[in-house]
């Protein structure tokens, strides 16, 4: 049985792949159709995953199909699961494990991107030290978690926070944008939860404390753009976007290398 050291106070949010053993690459699908360059079954390992646990071709993701993976985030899940809900095992040493530990990985992703967002806040939240006490606990207890009950209730607080903090502001969640020009926009303290921003031209647009959460940012142009007081921007919509060295940033989230090349 995996064996747990004392609680962390302060969860890592962030992917460390070289403390992980390639649970993104394993236990989660791949579809062409979602840029992955193949198509690949949950708890199946990707071809490209070499002996070390690292990726084989992930300096030419994005030439080679495979855009989805260049982006994505585990929001320091991967290394949670490995280092600290099975102390340091990984699934090849341990195949008996394999199954439990892929699952217990595809719940605490969805864990981890709820701290990471109840962090955005910037206040001690109560819900966060729940959600902490759960991604320590032994596997059976992670996977008996009602990810989308706590969905719903992160999500409602994380919904109270953006009224706090926006105020009145036009209300474009959900909205579909894909494409647009946007630069001519005043989107300050706008609604965009879940807009669909694929490849909208927002270099340029003012949008201080707008609402980002879940918008589909993919190829949307950020460039010289100011995000540095948008609300839930998380570091997976960054990577998808395409911004520039002045494009500003929260402090929180880190610039990706493809916007210096």
């Amino acid at each position: 049985m995996p064996t747990h050291s004392s609680p962390r106070t302060e969860p890592e949010l962030t992917s460390d792949c070289s403390r992980c053993a390639g649970l993104c690459c394993t236990a989660l699908p791949f579809s062409r159709a979602g840029g992955f360059g193949l198509d690949k079954a949950q708890d199946e390992p990707c071809r490209h995953l070499v002996v070390g646990f690292g990726c084989g071709i992930h300096d030419d993701l994005t030439r080679r199909g495979f855009p989805s993976c260049a982006v994505f985030e585990c929001f320091g899940a991967g290394q949670q699961v490995v280092q600290r809900t099975y102390s340091g095992q990984d699934w090849r040493g341990r195949p008996d494990l394999a199954a439990e530990m892929f699952a217990v990985f595809r719940v605490t992703r969805h864990l981890h991107e709820m701290l990471a967002l109840l962090a955005l806040t910037g206040d001690p939240e109560p819900l966060a030290g729940q959600l902490v006490r759960i991604v320590e606990a032994a596997p059976t207890e992670i996977l008996a978690t009602d990810v989308d009950g706590w969905r719903q209730r992160v999500g409602a607080r994380l919904r109270a926070v953006s009224r706090e903090r926006r105020g009145p502001g036009p209300d474009h969640a959900g909205a579909d944008l894909m494409g647009r020009d946007l630069r001519a926009h005043d989107l300050s303290r706008a609604d965009l939860r879940g807009a669909l921003l694929v490849g909208a031209d927002l270099r340029g647009t003012r949008l201080g404390l707008a609402d980002l959460l879940g918008a589909d940012l993919r190829d949307a142009q950020v460039g010289g753009t100011d995000l540095s007081t948008t609300l839930f921007l998380t570091q997976p919509q960054v990577n998808a976007a395409r911004g520039d060295p002045a494009t500003v940033l929260p402090a929180s989230l880190g610039r990706p290398r493809h916007w210096l090349r």
